[in-house]
């Protein structure tokens, strides 16, 4: 594995399929699948039960059709690929990206591509939708932003302010000046 990874690849928790109160970890490392569960009952022989720990190489973990089948089984098909995919040494570098370094490269997209974007995941959904982004792609297609569109877009949204047309958002210019400028008049 490259060397620049850092120890802990993946880590996750979870409760035991109903009606199972136990609670789970799997943590996937450099070199290791550790596999953790923990017995929540109220039955008196369970009460001295201790918690529990499975450690496998990356190669025994691929092996291991009885680990794997617990892992679907209590954290789902999609971890179980994705943890397989760690273990083969194929990684999702993108997922390892600060949303920063995400937001800078997604800004410099087409619309229909963050459009698609969006779609892939949770991660990108909120990140697509972010006014940081919006801010960005804002600043990048305008040359001047004034201090009122500024205001206008803290209000609003700067995805808002970036899909309202030049009419519609002088007219909110106009209308928030004088929502503003009756406000200070007011004042003593």
């Amino acid at each position: 594995m490259a060397s620049w990874l850092p120890e802990t690849l993946f880590e996750t928790v979870g409760q035991g399929p109903p009606p199972s109160k136990d609670y789970y970890q799997l943590l996937v490392t450099r070199s290791q699948v550790i596999f953790r569960w923990w017995k929540i009952s109220l039955r008196s022989e369970y009460r001295s039960t201790k918690p529990g720990e499975a450690k496998e190489t990356h190669e025994d973990f691929l092996e291991n059709s009885h680990l794997q089948g617990q892992t679907a089984l209590i954290f789902g098909a999609r971890i179980l690929d994705y943890v397989i995919n760690l273990c083969k040494g194929k990684f999702d570098f993108l997922e390892r990206l600060s949303d920063d370094l995400l937001l800078t490269i997604i800004s410099y997209l087409d619309l229909e591509d963050i459009a698609r974007l969006c779609q892939t995941s949770h991660r990108f959904a909120k990140l697509c939708m972010s006014d940081k982004l919006w801010e960005q792609i804002v600043q990048s297609t305008c040359d001047t932003i004034t201090p009122d569109v500024r205001a206008l877009a803290e209000d609003t949204g700067w995805r808002q302010l970036f899909f309202t047309n030049k009419l519609q958002l002088q007219r909110q210019l106009r209308k928030r000046k004088q929502k503003y400028g009756n406000l200070r008049e007011k004042q003593p």
